[in-house]
C-alpha cells in the first residue's frame, strides 16, 4: 500500500467515472484544477484514441499526448496507423479496434497501454489537482495494461468497481514497480481461473521511464461486507472505499436476496441494501459516499457520518465539459425540468447482469422501437465473457451479440432476452458511434442517477453550468462539518 493519507490531505469531493468518454480528460482536468479529485473513465479508451485520431484529433490534443509517452515508436506506430488528416468522411466506417484476449502476446494491450497513458497525461496536464481512473472489475482483459498505461502517466488513484476488487492493490504495487504481474481472468463454468501474464518490459521495450509512484487504490462497493472482505489482508485491502447506493448511474448491485421487480420492473430493494456507515467508518480506512449525494446538505452529512465526502457523477455528467453528447445532454435536462424524464434501472440491460440505469430519451436504445430495429452485434466486446470450449481453450461471448452466435457457444438463449449493445451505445453517446451500412450509425444509450432534483438549484431555466461551479456550490457543506 501506498503512504498513509491524513484526512486533510484527502479530497473531499470525487467527480466519477461515467460511461465510455463522458468523464474524459477535460472533465477530469477541470475537476482537478479545483483541487478535487477528477476522474476518467477507464472504460473503451483504446476505441476512443483512434476514432479521435480517424476523426482528425481537432486541437491536436491526442497527437500531444502521444508525443509524451515513454516509447515514442509505439506511439509514432499508433499515430501513423489511425490519424486522418481533417477526419475521414461522414459516411466512411472507423477503423476496427484490436480485441484483447488471455494470450500473453495479445497485440491490443500495447495499444491499451498508450490510450490509458494519453487520457491521464492531457487530464493533468498543466496543474498540479489529483486524478483518478475509474476501471470495471469486469473488463478483466483490459485491466492491467490498462492500469499500466495510467502509471505510467502519473494517475494518482485507480477506482475499480463492478466487481470485487481483490487483486487491484497487489497489481497496482508490482506495475508502480515495473515487476511482472499474473492476474485472474474469470471463466464462465470454470472454478480454475486463467493466469493473464503481462509484462511491463514488453510494451517499454528497453525504455527507463522516470520513477513511477504507486496511486492509491479505492475500490467501489455497496455494503461493509464486502469491504471487510477486502480488509481481510494486505493483500487485498485497498487504500479506500467508495460506498455507491442503487440509485447512482450506470452499473449498481443487485439487491440482496431473491430479485423481485417493482411495477415498473425495476429491482426493488430493502432495508439489507442499505449500508451501515457506522461500519463502514470502524473499518478505520477513508471512504466517500456516492449514489444520490449532491448537494451541500449532504455533502455535509455524509461528513457526520464519518465519510471523508462524497462521490458524485450526474451533475458532472450534465456539466459543459462533460463528454456526452450536447444534444443530449440538453434533452436530459430539459426534460427533467419539466418533469417529464424517466431513468429506469434495468435488470436486462447491461450484458454483465448487474442492473444498469437507461434514461428514456427518443432515438435512443431506450425506444423499443430503436432497439429491436438495430441489428444485433458485438464488434468490441468489452463485456464478453470467458468460457471453456469443448476444445478446452478460452472462447468469449456476450449475451448482447446475435442469439444464435450465443446459443453455439454454450450460452443459454433466456439470457439474451432485453440484453443491449452497451459497448455501441455508450461511444455513440458521445458522438463516436460506428457507422454502418445504409446510412446507419449507432443509436446511443444513455446512462444518468435517478435522482436529479440538483438541476433545479444549479441550473434553474437549464441554464449550463460549469464543474468548476458544482465545486463551488457543493462546498457550502463543508461548513459545520466534522474534520
Amino acid at each position: 500500500m501506498s503512504t498513509p493519507r491524513t484526512r486533510t490531505d484527502l479530497p473531499w469531493l470525487i467527480q466519477g467515472g461515467m460511461g465510455v468518454g463522458v468523464s474524459g480528460w477535460r472533465l477530469a482536468r477541470a475537476v482537478a484544477r479545483t483541487g478535487q479529485l477528477g476522474v476518467v473513465s477507464g472504460t473503451a479508451l483504446d476505441t476512443l484514441l483512434i476514432r479521435v485520431l480517424q476523426g482528425g484529433d481537432p486541437g491536436g490534443h491526442l497527437r500531444r499526448a502521444l508525443a509524451a509517452f515513454p516509447v515514442p515508436e509505439l506511439a509514432d506506430s499508433i499515430r501513423e496507423r489511425y490519424f486522418v488528416e481533417g477526419g475521414i468522411g461522414g459516411g466512411e466506417r472507423f477503423a476496427a479496434t484490436p480485441r484483447l484476449t488471455a494470450d500473453e502476446a495479445c497485440p491490443a494491450r500495447s495499444l491499451t497501454v498508450v490510450a490509458n497513458f494519453c487520457e491521464v497525461w492531457l487530464a493533468r496536464e498543466g496543474h498540479e489537482g489529483p486524478v483518478g481512473v475509474n476501471y470495471l472489475e469486469k473488463v478483466q482483459l483490459a485491466t492491467v495494461p490498462a492500469m499500466f498505461g495510467a502509471i505510467l502517466a502519473g494517475v494518482d488513484y485507480v477506482l475499480v468497481g463492478a466487481g470485487i476488487p481483490a487483486q487491484i492493490p497487489g497489481i497496482a504495487t508490482r506495475l508502480a514497480q515495473l515487476q511482472p504481474v499474473t492476474a485472474r481472468l474469470d471463466v464462465d463454468g470454470d472454478d480454475k481461473p486463467v493466469e493473464l501474464r503481462f509484462d511491463p518490459a514488453s510494451v517499454l521495450c528497453g525504455a527507463q521511464p522516470e520513477p513511477l509512484r504507486r496511486p492509491d487504490v479505492l475500490a467501489i462497493v455497496s455494503l461493509p461486507a464486502l469491504a471487510s472482505y477486502l480488509n481481510r489482508s494486505a493483500q487485498t485491502t485497498p487504500d479506500g472505499f467508495v460506498v455507491e447506493g442503487h440509485r447512482a448511474g450506470g452499473h449498481s448491485a443487485p439487491p440482496r436476496g431473491p430479485m423481485r421487480l417493482d411495477e415498473q420492473g425495476d429491482p426493488l430493494y430493502g432495508p439489507r441494501d442499505t449500508p451501515d456507515f457506522a461500519k463502514m467508518a470502524a473499518l478505520g480506512l477513508p471512504f466517500w459516499i456516492a449514489g444520490g449525494q449532491c448537494g451541500p446538505d449532504q455533502l455535509r452529512r455524509a461528513r457526520a457520518a464519518g465519510a471523508v465526502g462524497v462521490q458524485l457523477g450526474s451533475v458532472f455528467a450534465l456539466c459543459e465539459e462533460s463528454g456526452l453528447d450536447p444534444r443530449l445532454r440538453r434533452e436530459l435536462v430539459d426534460r427533467e425540468l419539466r418533469s417529464a424524464l424517466t431513468v429506469r434501472n434495468d435488470p436486462a440491460a447491461s450484458p454483465t447482469t448487474f442492473p444498469f440505469k437507461v434514461a428514456d430519451l427518443p432515438g435512443t436504445l431506450a425506444d423499443p422501437r430503436v432497439s429491436s430495429a438495430r441489428p444485433r452485434v458485438c464488434d468490441l466486446g468489452y463485456l464478453r465473457t470467458p468460457y471453456r470450449t469443448e476444445r478446452g481453450a478460452v472462447g468469449y461471448r456476450c449475451p448482447a451479440e446475435p442469439g444464435a452466435m450465443y446459443v453455439r457457444k454454450g450460452g443459454a438463449a433466456e439470457q439474451t432476452e432485453g440484453r443491449q449493445c452497451l459497448c455501441n451505445g455508450l461511444l455513440s453517446a458521445v458522438g463516436l458511434g460506428q457507422r454502418r451500412p445504409h446510412g446507419m450509425v449507432e443509436p446511443p444509450i444513455v446512462t444518468i442517477g435517478q435522482d436529479l432534483g440538483f438541476l433545479r438549484q444549479i441550473a434553474p431555466q437549464g441554464r449550463p453550468y460549469s464543474a468548476e461551479s458544482v465545486v463551488r456550490w457543493l462546498s457550502a457543506g463543508l461548513a459545520e462539518a466534522p474534520v
